[in-house]
């Protein structure tokens, strides 16, 4: 749960998070994760970060900028 919550405190908005355990032990995850917004975005960037700093690997499958409507690459 602490993981999820590196994107919620900042209102990051996931598309999907996947965890699957690593093979080097118990407790040792890496992350699947899609979200909304870029990157590049100093939101999204840190809210990354945090989950980084939290899990053994993180994997960004994909992230799409929202326009100024909410629509999603749009």
């Amino acid at each position: 749960m602490r993981s999820l919550s590196e994107f919620a405190y900042r209102g990051v908005n996931l598309t999907k998070i996947e965890s699957r355990p690593r093979r080097q032990g118990l407790g040792r995850y890496m992350f699947f994760v899609d979200l909304e917004g870029s990157e590049a975005d100093a939101v999204v960037s840190d809210a990354i970060e945090g989950l980084r700093s939290k899990a053994e690997r993180v994997r960004i499958l994909g992230s799409y900028p929202v326009a100024a409507h909410g629509i999603p690459g749009g």
